[in-house]
């Protein structure tokens, strides 16, 4: 069953598909290496790079296992970022939550209002009961992100990702619809 991917409004934003205007703006998010600090793999390197995430995108939203969205500024059209839903399995009624936000767009919200919106859309859309968010015990800006959203740290991943020779711990977040206030 596929899961279409949504075109979503917020005050600010606008959340939709990706299109091939986004490409220059995503290579430059993915590349940058203090978007990328405390991610779960190294920044691009290759531009080859942006066609392959285009197509996982869309293989993630016709499996029904998930779906990825760019993030714009209603203001002005351009990509400055992205949140995916992802790893949605119906039996356990569970996903993942993601994003990633160019610097040039830190401090001013833009996560947590983006994250909100799918939640909002995940939580209305399907019979989810939990939803579990990732991130790296160092990058505090987005534990904040999280706990703002109502998730719950739950553990820690000791040493669960080596990334160019760096090793780090990651937390452990999880959100539950009893506990979802939108």
């Amino acid at each position: 069953m596929s899961l279409p991917t949504p075109t979503l409004d917020t005050e600010r934003l606008r959340l939709r598909p990706f299109i091939d205007a986004d490409a220059d703006a995503l290579y430059a998010l993915q590349s940058d290496p203090d978007a990328m600090r405390y991610w779960d793999s190294p920044p691009w390197s290759d531009r080859a790079a942006i066609p392959r995430f285009f197509a996982s995108c869309r293989q993630m939203s016709e499996s029904g296992s998930g779906v990825r969205v760019a993030i714009e500024r209603t203001t002005e059209p351009g990509l400055i970022g992205w949140c995916t839903f992802n790893s949605w399995n119906p039996d356990f009624r569970s996903a993942s939550l993601g994003y990633a936000i160019s610097p040039t767009a830190w401090g001013r919200g833009y996560a947590t209002e983006s994250a909100r919106a799918v939640l909002d859309w995940a939580f209305a859309t399907l019979d989810l009961n939990r939803v579990q968010a990732e991130t790296d015990t160092r990058n505090l800006a987005s534990a904040r992100v999280l706990e703002k959203l109502g998730f719950v740290r739950e553990g820690t991943l000791r040493q669960d990702c080596i990334v160019n020779g760096d090793v780090s711990d990651t937390w452990v977040y999880g959100l539950l619809r009893s506990e979802w206030a939108g």
